[in-house]
């Protein structure tokens, strides 16, 4: 039975209905807010359409990317109801199962698909809906939407899906190149502490107060019971599934968790999906346009900023500035609720036509002065773009080949050679950004000068200014400074021929728009552009562990995120090879153990060849005009 909780008026002709607790397909229930309009006569205005939100993040609590350029303060999800409210929405906000006001244990991910159909289906019988409901959300608000899509819900006529909506966890988002993204580990300990068992419970939240987050990072590898979440088994126990669920299985192909195996079960609906280059979503974002586009005929809209997560009403990324045209402000759309009110005007209120087409636009980075400005970061700029495809059709691949002098050259090298590098768990090639998330306080997402800097964590000793490229674990290689403007926009692939003495290991991969040294950066400016990783052992396919063996070469592919970029004349063009990017992807322990199971560290003897039949090349996709 569904039991309806305290009701209320609140000013602007709305009316809300608090924590009416929605039966799920077990007999659990979630916690589910109501938000009407009502007319002058106080009079409740339905049927009307309907969006929904399912959030882990407190259907009530501050939604950190509620901001403007107007409005930096961040409005609560109660702001954000009432205001669609008043634009004559009903508006239903959930709390995820295990959550806030919500009963049941919260499993990350695993329940969404199911309960978001329960939910949305629940909501698609009450008398105030006119059978009509819209989605949105951001990050895990988008998980949800993908979730509850997979299943094929009656009612759903729309979605606005924000940096997330999983098309393959497996390929991004919590795995990538076969490594695992600890953003996982930062994400968990941060929402196990607010978790309704850690609020219950001084002993287990005193526990997960007194725990040092960042100086466990520095002691790897973990076990379970001996983790910064060993205080919080339910949190500890998915973290380590994730991590040692290291084959793409049946676990991974889910719903919720891979939108890619049931886009022929999704609704054909209108669906915006937004996304930006620096936020660990790219694949999703990217594979889900295609992969929605191509299966049937509403409009699917993809729009990709040069943001961090959720963060589009900023000019920066990290200590690069993009200027005043990079908002989602006053460039795209008054502001982000604006934006949203227009998508779903256009698709639950008949006010745009079926035959409009999916359409996309990209904001391509760089052209800007390079100068250092007010803030201290870097000048970098960019402009908006518009396309009918991604990528857009003017693109076309170019090789460049990886020399043994550290050169990228159209040609390869015609006798074969090799540059040699030992990569050492104990002391990793630190993150400095990148397309990441959740990671605070251990990393940080964003393009920035790629040396070591106050925040970087380092596992061996203290962070100064040293440049990653003068690591002898770091293989540098790079054009000549470029004689013209030069375009990259879309997939970049990374081909390598290696081999190792150990029986795995990892080898990654850093795009780099390398600035000449000017007066406000006397040594240049190494800004990140996109980067890659490639655990060893999957190089037969994802479904299976091949070890190495030593000596032997190998062919790898590295895929790092799509990228848009204007590399401008004067610049190089970079390419950073490693085998460690951490935290952001686990250390490979280089033993072969299993995943998320190491019991020790060994060194690797890492190998790099070149020319003959081994010719190591990125292949780049440059656009007409660049």
């Amino acid at each position: 039975m569904n039991t309806a909780g305290e009701s209320r008026r609140t000013p602007a002709e709305v009316v809300v209905e608090r924590d009416v607790m929605v039966d799920m397909r077990d007999g659990i229930r979630l916690a589910t807010d109501v938000y009407r309009p009502i007319d002058r006569a106080g009079e409740q205005v339905s049927p009307l359409p309907v969006i929904m939100e399912r959030t882990p993040y407190d259907k009530c609590g501050v939604s950190r990317s509620e901001v403007s350029i107007d409005s930096s303060n961040p409005a609560t999800r109660v702001e954000v109801a009432e205001f669609f409210a008043r634009q004559g929405y009903v508006v239903v906000m959930q709390d995820c199962r295990g959550r806030y006001k919500s009963e049941g244990e919260f499993v990350k991910y695993v329940n969404e698909a199911a309960d978001g159909f329960d939910a949305i289906t629940w909501v698609a019988r009450q008398s105030w809906c006119n059978g009509a409901v819209g989605t949105m959300g951001l990050s895990y608000g988008a998980h949800t939407q993908c979730a509850l899509a997979s299943l094929n819900p009656p009612g759903l006529a729309c979605m606005f899906l924000d940096s997330g909506g999983f098309a393959s966890a497996y390929h991004g988002g919590i795995r990538r190149g076969g490594a695992f993204e600890l953003k996982q580990a930062t994400w968990a300990y941060r929402h196990a502490l607010r978790s309704p068992a850690t609020l219950a419970d001084p002993v287990r939240l005193k526990a997960l107060q007194d725990t040092d987050i960042r100086e466990w990072f520095r002691h790897m590898p973990w076990r379970p019971g001996n983790s910064p979440l060993a205080s919080a088994p339910e949190y500890e126990s998915y973290l380590f599934e994730l991590w040692s669920s290291g084959l793409f299985s049946d676990y991974w192909k889910r719903p919720g968790l891979y939108a890619e195996g049931y886009y022929d079960c999704f609704p054909d609906v209108p669906t915006a999906i937004v996304g930006s280059w620096y936020d660990p979503y790219v694949y999703s974002c990217i594979t889900n346009f295609h992969g929605l586009s191509k299966s049937g005929n509403s409009a699917v809209t993809l729009l990709m900023g040069p943001w961090t997560h959720g963060n589009r009403s900023v000019t920066y990324a990290g200590d690069v500035d993009f200027g005043s045209q990079s908002t989602l402000d006053g460039n795209i759309s008054a502001d982000y609720r604006q934006f949203r009110l227009s998508w779903f005007d256009r698709w639950l209120k008949n006010s745009a036509s079926p035959s409009e087409k999916s359409v996309v636009t990209y904001f391509q980075m760089g052209g800007g002065s390079g100068d250092r400005n007010a803030d201290g970061r870097l000048h970098h700029g960019g402009v908006w773009r518009n396309a009918d495809s991604w990528p857009p059709t003017e693109v076309a691949m170019h090789s460049l080949y990886l020399r043994a002098d550290g050169r990228l050259l159209p040609q390869p090298a015609e006798e074969p050679g090799y540059l040699e590098y030992q990569y050492d768990p104990g002391d990793p090639v630190p993150t400095i950004g990148g397309a990441l998330t959740s990671g605070e306080p251990v990393m940080k997402s964003g393009a920035f000068d790629q040396r070591e800097n106050e925040h970087v964590l380092k596992i061996r000793g203290e962070p100064g200014r040293e440049p990653l490229s003068g690591r002898p674990d770091v293989l540098v290689f790079e054009t000549d400074p470029l004689p013209a403007d030069t375009i990259i926009t879309g997939e970049i692939e990374i081909e390598l021929w290696v081999s190792s003495d150990c029986r795995d290991t990892d080898f990654t991969a850093k795009i780099v728009d390398l600035y000449p040294p000017s007066e406000d950066f006397p040594d240049g400016f190494a800004m990140n552009i996109t980067d890659g990783i490639f655990r060893a052992r999957y190089r037969e396919g994802w479904e299976s562990e091949v070890m190495m063996e030593p000596g032997q070469i190998y062919r790898i592919e590295i895929r790092p995120f799509a990228t848009s970029n204007l590399f401008k004349t004067g610049h190089r063009l970079r390419i950073d090879i490693s085998s460690s990017n951490y935290p952001q992807f686990d250390l490979n322990s280089n033993t072969g153990e299993p995943e998320g199971r190491a019991t020790h560290f060994t060194v690797a003897n890492n190998r790099l060849h070149f020319g003959g039949s081994y010719s190591s090349r990125v292949v780049l996709p440059v656009a007409s005009g660049g």
